[in-house]
C-alpha cells in the first residue's frame, strides 16, 4: 500500500508488519568486550513486542498521556515507541539520566520529567537500576518505572487496538535549549506523515535504501529521518551508538560500508570529526561508493567541511555529489528543504559587508567574501523571509527570519500556550496567520534557501551583524591547541555591546595560553574589524552542546554572566570584568588572583 493512503502512523506500522514480517526493520550495533554485536529486529517482532508493551501501558492508564522512553538500545527503543503507538500513548524520547556531576544530560532529562509530569517511564533491564533510582528521587510516588524488555511484562494476545485519529499526538520532541527550560514540540500523526512524505520527495528514497546513523533517538534527525523514515518506506536502518561514534568515528563509516548504507548523516561537526580522526590506512580499507546521500544539517554547514570530507574520503569511493546539505527543525517535525540528490550542492560567494547589513549581494572582485552553502528548495511547506520586528515580508535580496507554514508544522509546545502563540501562530503583514517563527535567519535566492544564523545569537557591534559561528571557526585556526576544541561566541552589554569568546584549548602549557589569546584577539580584529577584548581559554568539555553538537551559546552567556564560567586563562576588559566578576570585586578576590603584565588572569 502507498504510504499516502494511511491516516495514522500506527496504521502504517501494522500494515508494514503484515507485509514484511520476516524482514529486518532495524539493526543495532552494540559494543561488547568481544567486539561489535549486531542486534536485529524484524517487522514482525516489532509488531508483536509493540502489542505486548501496549497492553502493559493500557493497564497503567497511559492512553493519551506522555510516557518517557529511556534506552541505550535503539532496538528496545523502537519496541517501546511501537507500544506507545498501539496504546495511544504519547512517546517522549529522552537521554539516559546519567549521574549528577558526571553527565550534563541529567538536568535535561529531569527537566523533561517535571515538564511532562509523566506517570510511566519505560526503560530496559540494563538501565533499570539507574533509571528507577533517578525516578524515585525526582518524581512523585505514583510514577512507575516499567522494564519493557522483561518477557513477562504485558501480553501481546491481550492487546486491544486503539483507534488513533490524524490529529492525535504521536510524540513530544524536546528541543535543545537551556537545560532548565525544555520545550516539547507536539507532533501529531498528521504532522509525522506529512513530513515523511516530504522526506521521500526531497531525498527520493525508496524501499531499496538502507539508512545508517549514529545520532541518538531523542534527536529529531535521528528519530524522524533515520529510525521512522525507513519504517514509512518499508526499508531498514543500522544504528551505531553515539558514544561509539564520538570515540571512534571510523565505526560509523565501517557500518556504512558493511551494511551497504545509502542514506545517512548528521550535523556538520560529525564530518569534521571523521576527517580529523580516521587514518589513511583505515580509509584505504573502506568502500563508501554506495553512500548516495550524506545528509548535513542541524547546524550551520561549513563549506570547508564539505570540501575536506570529499577530498579525504575520495580514495574510499565517496563521491562529492553525495554531500547533501539540508535544513529542518523539530517545530516542523524535521525536513524543510533539500537539494537534488546526485547533483553538486549549491555554494555561492556573497559580499560579506553587505550581509552584515542584512543585504544580499554577490561578491565582486576585491571584496570581502562570505561563502554560503545552499540548503536546497523548500518541499511541501510555504517559506517566507520576514522582518522579525515588523512582521512584514521582506523583498528578494534581504536577510530576515525564516517563517514557515504547512502540514508538517507542529501544533505548538506541550502545555506552553504563551510560547506556542508567539512561535507557531505568527501573523504576516497583518493578514496571513498561523506561521511558524523558526528563529533562524536566512534568505531565498533563485529559490535556494540559505541559512545565515540564529536570530537571538547574532552579535551586533558598532551597527554590524556578526555571526558567532564565523568567529568560532576562525578562532580555531590560530593554534593546533584549538583545532579540536569547541568555542562559543556571544555578546554582553557592558555599557555597550562587547564580544566574548569562550574557547576550549588542549595540549597548551600555561606559558602558551597568553600567546594563543593574543593571536585570537588579533585575528578577530583583522578579519571582522571588531574589538575582541574578552577571551576565555577553557578546558575541553567546558563549552555546552546539545545532543546534536550545537553550541548552546545562550546558556554559555548565562553561565558567564553568572560568574560560573571561568577560564584557565582569560582576558577581560574592565567593564566586562565588573559585569561578570562583580562578586570578585565585591569581596576583593580580584586582588588576590595572579595577573600577568598583559592583564590576563590565570584561574
Amino acid at each position: 500500500m502507498s504510504p499516502s493512503r494511511f491516516a495514522t502512523f500506527t496504521e502504517l506500522l501494522r500494515v508494514r508488519a503484515a507485509e514484511l514480517a520476516d524482514e529486518d526493520v532495524h539493526i543495532f550495533l552494540r559494543d561488547t568486550a568481544g567486539g561489535v554485536q549486531a542486534d536485529r529486529l524484524t517487522y514482525g517482532e516489532l509488531d508483536r513486542e509493540g502489542r505486548r508493551i501496549a497492553s502493559c501501558l493500557r493497564e497503567h492508564g497511559a492512553t493519551g498521556q506522555p510516557v518517557l522512553l529511556v534506552y541505550s538500545s535503539t532496538v528496545e527503543f523502537l519496541k517501546a515507541f511501537a507500544g506507545c503507538l498501539y496504546a495511544g500513548a504519547i512517546a517522549v524520547p529522552v537521554p539516559m539520566p546519567g549521574e549528577a556531576g558526571r553527565d550534563k544530560r541529567l538536568n535535561r532529562t529531569t527537566a523533561v520529567l517535571k515538564d511532562t509530569a509523566v506517570k510511566v517511564v519505560l526503560t530496559e533491564t540494563d538501565a533499570a537500576p539507574e533509571v528507577a533510582l533517578w525516578l524515585a528521587r525526582n518524581a512523585g510516588p505514583d510514577a512507575v518505572c516499567v522494564v519493557s524488555d522483561v518477557p513477562g511484562i504485558g501480553d501481546a494476545d491481550a492487546f486491544q487496538p486503539f483507534s488513533a485519529r490524524p490529529d492525535d499526538l504521536v510524540f513530544l520532541q524536546y528541543t535543545s535549549g537551556s537545560v532548565s527550560e525544555p520545550r516539547g514540540v507536539t507532533v501529531s500523526h498528521r504532522n509525522l506523515l506529512a513530513n515523511q512524505a516530504a522526506l521521500q520527495k526531497v531525498l527520493r528514497t525508496t524501499r531499496e535504501d538502507v539508512f545508517g546513523s549514529w545520532l541518538p533517538y531523542f534527536h529529531d534527525m535521528g528519530l524522524v529521518a533515520h529510525l521512522l523514515h525507513p519504517v514509512w518506506l518499508g526499508s531498514h536502518s543500522v544504528q551505531v551508538t553515539p558514544l561509539s561514534f564520538v570515540k571512534r568515528p571510523l565505526r560509523w563509516l565501517q557500518a556504512i560500508d558493511e551494511y551497504g548504507v545509502t542514506v545517512g548523516g548528521g550535523p556538520n561537526f560529525s564530518y569534521d570529526l571523521c576527517v580529523r580522526r580516521v587514518k589513511d590506512e583505515q580509509i584505504a580499507a573502506l568502500d563508501l561508493s554506495r553512500w548516495r546521500l550524506a545528509l548535513n544539517g542541524a547546524e550551520p554547514v561549513r563549506p570547508e567541511s564539505l570540501d575536506e570530507f570529499a577530498e579525504r574520503f575520495a580514495p574510499a569511493g565517496f563521491r562529492p555529489e553525495a554531500l547533501y546539505p539540508c535544513y529542518g527543525l523539530a517545530e516542523a517535525t524535521l525536513v524543510v528543504s533539500g537539494g537534488v540528490p546526485g547533483t553538486p550542492h549549491v555554494s555561492r560567494d556573497f559580499d560579506k559587508t553587505a550581509l552584515q547589513r542584512d543585504q544580499v549581494l554577490r561578491a565582486g572582485s576585491g571584496q570581502d567574501v562570505k561563502t554560503l552553502i545552499g540548503c536546497g528548495t523548500p518541499v511541501d511547506v510555504e517559506v517566507r523571509i520576514v522582518d522579525p520586528l515588523t512582521h512584514r515580508e521582506l523583498p528578494g535580496g534581504a536577510v530576515g527570519e525564516i517563517w514557515l507554514r504547512g502540514y508538517s508544522v507542529a501544533r505548538g509546545y506541550w502545555r506552553r500556550p504563551t510560547e506556542t502563540a508567539h512561535t507557531f501562530l505568527a501573523s504576516l503583514n497583518g493578514e496571513e496567520s498561523n506561521f511558524l517563527r523558526t528563529g533562524d535567519l536566512g534568505m531565498l535566492e533563485e529559490g535556494e534557501l540559505f541559512v545565515t544564523g540564529r536570530l537571538k545569537e547574532v552579535i551586533i557591534i558598532n551597527g554590524r551583524n556578526v555571526y558567532p559561528q564565523d568567529i568560532e571557526w576562525a578562532a580555531r585556526t590560530v593554534s593546533p591547541a584549538l583545532t579540536f576544541g569547541a568555542g562559543a561566541a556571544f555578546s554582553v552589554d557592558a555599557g555597550g555591546e562587547q564580544l566574548v569568546l569562550v574557547q576550549e584549548v588542549r595540549g597548551a602549557g600555561s606559558a602558551e595560553l597568553r600567546t594563543v589569546a593574543q593571536r585570537i584577539q588579533a585575528l578577530i580584529g583583522k578579519q571582522f574589524e571588531i574589538p575582541a577584548g574578552n577571551v576565555l581559554l577553557v578546558r575541553p568539555g567546558t563549552v555546552r552542546r546539545t545532543s546534536s553538537g550545537k553550541v548552546q551559546r545562550t546558556l554559555m552567556r548565562k553561565l558567564f554572566l553568572d560568574g560560573v564560567m571561568r577560564g584557565e586563562y582569560e582576558v577581560l576588559t574592565p567593564d566586562v570584568f565588573a559585569l561578570a566578576r562583580a562578586e570578585d570585586v565585591l569581596f576583593g578576590e580580584d586582588l588576590l588572583r595572579p595577573e600577568g603584565a598583559d592583564g590576563g588572569r590565570r584561574w
